[in-house]
Formats: C-alpha cells, sequence, structure tokens
C-alpha cells in the first residue's frame, strides 16, 4: 500500500510539511468515527487517494499567489494542502466552503491543530461575499457547468481555476462550452490515469464573450 513514505519520495516534501500530513490523516481517523468525511477504504488509502491527489495541485499555483477558494472542501480535499503550500506566505488566505456543518468543524479544528492560513465557511457557495480570487479549486463537487457558474462571481481577470476531474472530464468541458467562453488545459492526474487536473482561465459567460476557444 502506498505509504507516507512513497508520499514524501514523490512529492519531496519537507519533513515539517510530511508532519502536518500525518496529523490530517490521524485527524481523519478519529474524526471519522462519528462523522462521515471519507468512506472507511478510502481513509485507508489516504496517502495517495488523498494526499498525492490533492498534492499535485500546488505545482499548478500561479506564482504569488495569495487568494484561494476551495469549494465543496469536504475533509479538505484539496484546500488544506494549498493551504500547507502558502502557510508561511504573509497575508496569504485559504477560504474553504462546506455548507455541512460537522464539515465546517472538522476543518476548524484541521485549522488550528496546522497552524493554516484557513478560513472555514459553512455557507452555500450562492450566498458568499468574497472579491475576485486569486485561484478557485475544487475536487468533486460539481460538473464543470455547474462548478464555473458557483466560480463566476469570485472570477477576476488573472483568476486560475484547478479543477480535479474525473473519466468525464473532456465531457465536462464540451458542456461547459455551451455556457461559458474559457480557456482550458487538461493535465494528467498523478494517481489515476483516467482522470485529470482541469486548468481554466479568462472565464465568461457566452453572452458576454465572443467565440469560444478551442482546447
Amino acid at each position: 500500500m502506498y505509504s507516507a513514505q512513497d508520499f514524501a519520495r514523490d512529492t519531496d516534501v519537507s519533513r515539517e510539511t510530511l508532519a502536518l500530513y500525518e496529523t490530517w490523516e490521524s485527524l481523519l481517523y478519529t474524526w471519522n468515527k462519528s462523522i462521515n468525511l471519507v468512506q472507511r477504504t478510502a481513509l485507508e488509502a489516504f496517502w495517495e487517494r488523498h494526499a498525492l491527489d490533492s498534492h499535485q495541485v500546488v505545482k499548478f499555483l500561479p506564482e504569488g499567489t495569495q487568494s484561494v477558494l476551495d469549494m465543496g472542501s469536504g475533509a479538505g480535499f484539496p484546500g488544506v494542502s494549498i493551504a500547507m503550500a502558502l502557510r508561511d506566505r504573509a497575508g496569504a488566505q485559504v477560504t474553504l466552503v462546506d455548507s455541512v456543518g460537522k464539515k465546517g468543524t472538522f476543518l476548524r479544528t484541521v485549522k488550528r491543530e496546522l497552524g493554516l492560513p484557513i478560513i472555514v465557511s459553512t455557507d452555500r457557495v450562492e450566498s458568499l461575499d468574497l472579491p475576485a480570487q486569486d485561484v478557485i479549486s475544487a475536487r468533486a463537487f460539481a460538473p464543470l457547468p455547474k462548478l464555473l457558474g458557483y466560480a463566476l462571481p469570485f472570477w477576476g481577470p488573472d483568476t486560475l481555476g484547478i479543477f480535479l476531474k474525473g473519466r468525464q472530464a473532456d465531457d465536462e468541458i464540451v458542456a461547459a462550452r455551451e455556457v461559458f467562453d474559457f480557456k482550458a488545459e487538461k493535465h494528467a492526474s498523478v494517481t489515476d490515469s483516467e482522470s485529470a487536473v482541469v486548468l481554466i482561465k479568462n472565464l465568461k459567460r457566452i453572452s458576454e464573450a465572443g467565440p469560444a476557444c478551442a482546447l
């Protein structure tokens, strides 16, 4: 089974960062006994299915990233990994959003125990009052057309969307182009050959844009 040592080797994280991931894993095991954060089998595969899968987004963060909105954070994937990467950056802030109150309580515990630059919201994404973000991320939150609709109010000229998608990524991009104009890049996932990291830039509704951009 993929281990913490495998994760450290493949990501080259520091000992300090590895310790943060280990604390996160421990909190998940403890809390998952009373609230359903992740399936038990998925938790047993934490280091590959969750840690490595979330960490892969870090390399896509633009230089100077200060503000991140992670939608549908659940147990913190990938938002907590992003917050770890930004923890020493003055002024950085990662907003984790999950409307389930118990998950919000867990995320606040992670923030406190790991000392991360996190703000937790249990409001629905549609009701958030936030300025444009440098990065908007999500994993397993919604199909891309709906996801981009949620993200649009927080999208600025230089915003980058980083979305972990499954085997339907291409179909979701095609469907999203019926409503939105954007530039997209698709990168192979490091954890699943049928999954992808989809990067979105220059997001606009079709009514506000010219012809849609090709992949």
